[in-house]
């Protein structure tokens, strides 16, 4: 799998340390599909570092929230919040280590809830960790309504929502 092969999936958001392009300290997540999953390739900065060049597991854990996030918004239309979200790390990660991120949603409960798992490979693809997560799902309405997120960031997901 080649992400030139892909579709790009474009974050306008000025500020998120996960997607930003923009955000100095952000990890600059972009993301592709192939219509049934969301991919990402990146390496983790050094100055995002544990100890001896290992991946800070909080970072490798925000990964793989950001790429199971874009996911719902890109397959669902919607935006969603983490409810819960469990990890488990079978590699070390290094920094610079060249890295590739899958999510995918893998069941709705009713319109409110969904479940989505994310992993991250290394190398000749090599399962790093992966995690399976709860989300709480919103329309751009619901979240323009209860003030969840700033009127600008959300017009940066518009493309991808259903109003």
């Amino acid at each position: 799998m080649r992400k030139e092969d892909l579709k790009e999936i474009v974050s306008r958001d000025a500020h998120c340390f996960g997607c930003s392009q923009k955000n100095p300290y952000g990890l600059k997540m972009r993301f592709y599909t192939d219509e049934t999953a969301l991919y990402s390739w990146l390496s983790v900065p050094e100055h995002l570092c544990g100890w001896d060049g290992i991946v800070h597991g909080g970072v490798l854990s925000t990964i793989l929230d950001e790429i199971m996030g874009w996911s719902a918004i890109y397959t669902l239309r919607r935006i969603v919040m983490t409810k819960n979200m469990s990890v488990d790390f079978f590699k070390p990660v290094y920094i610079e280590d060249k890295l590739r991120v899958e999510g995918r949603v893998v069941e709705k409960i009713g319109s409110r809830e969904v479940i989505i798992e994310g992993k991250i490979y290394k190398g000749d693809n090599i399962l790093c960790a992966q995690t399976r997560g709860t989300f709480a799902v919103f329309t751009a309405k619901a979240i323009a309504r209860m003030k969840i997120m700033p009127e600008e960031a959300l017009k940066g997901f518009a493309e991808y929502l259903d109003q």
